[in-house]
């Protein structure tokens, strides 16, 4: 049973998609970027998957393989969601300093061109400068599906560029149309702040769950008993053992829900 496991797990790892060689794919295993070989041809939740699924089977017997390859799945799925997270809040933020940029050009009196010229030379991210760019430039075109990552930042464009065709039609100023924008992006990161704060205490308990049967194990054997070998090579302690993975997992999931409620 062992040795199919592994077997999957290097077919799953090396299965061509039609894209590169298996060459291709094995560079791609250092350093792997956002859009890299690696990240297009596996994701990670089903690398994880089989990496410590075929690590638990190694080591304990197939259930444990089976139950591990899902947690790691989970909780590879929740970190790359978190990252993505993390992505969208960072550049949003970037969108607002540009957009602060962008508004005080207006305000000193450069033209359009010179304002978004001005505003994006010392922009880091080259996705915003681009979005901001075509706001401008090109208002009421579709914006790229990159574009529109973070919540805030598709209504923030859409509100840019119909200022920009007012402004364009009416000659109006522009100036004080971005400053409001700005500000209630502002507004918006700062909730965002309030909200992390507000869940910290929830957050945490989810992750002292998620903790808790590590440190019950670590406590069994300590007192001499061995909970793994009950839990793997018995009846009943496999029975108790998928019961514990699922309430595990439904605890987390309820937690995560709460958290989710409570920052809408």
């Amino acid at each position: 049973m062992t040795a199919a496991l592994l077997a999957v797990a290097g077919a799953v790892l090396l299965w061509p998609d039609g894209r590169s060689a298996v060459r291709q794919r094995l560079a791609g295993l250092s350093p792997p970027d956002a859009g890299g070989p690696w990240r297009r041809a596996v994701p990670l939740p089903v690398a994880a998957a089989v990496v410590v699924g075929s690590a638990g089977a190694l080591l304990g017997t197939a259930l444990v393989g089976v139950l591990a390859a899902g947690g790691a799945a989970l909780a590879a799925h929740g970190w790359r969601a978190r990252r993505a997270q993390a992505a969208d809040h960072a550049r949003l933020s970037t969108f607002t300093e540009t957009l602060a940029a962008f508004a005080a050009e207006l305000r000193a009196g450069r033209s359009l061109e010179e304002a978004v010229r001005g505003a994006v030379a010392d922009c880091p991210d080259p996705d915003v400068a681009a979005a901001l760019v075509r706001a401008v430039r090109a208002p009421g075109e579709p914006r790229p599906p990159m574009e529109a990552a973070a919540d805030e930042m598709p209504a923030a464009l859409d509100r840019l560029s119909a200022a920009v065709a007012l402004s364009a039609r009416t000659g109006c100023s522009l100036a004080a149309v971005v400053t409001a924008v700005e500000d209630d992006l502002r507004a918006r990161q700062r909730r965002r702040r309030e909200l992390l704060v507000a869940t910290a205490g929830p957050r945490a308990s989810a992750r002292l769950l998620a903790g808790l049967p590590l440190l019950g194990l670590a406590m069994g054997s300590g007192v001499g008993a061995d909970p793994w070998q009950v839990l793997t090579r018995t009846g009943t302690g496999q029975a108790l053992l998928v019961a514990g993975v699922l309430l595990e997992v439904a605890g987390i999931a309820w937690t995560g829900r709460l958290v989710a409620r409570i920052g809408r």
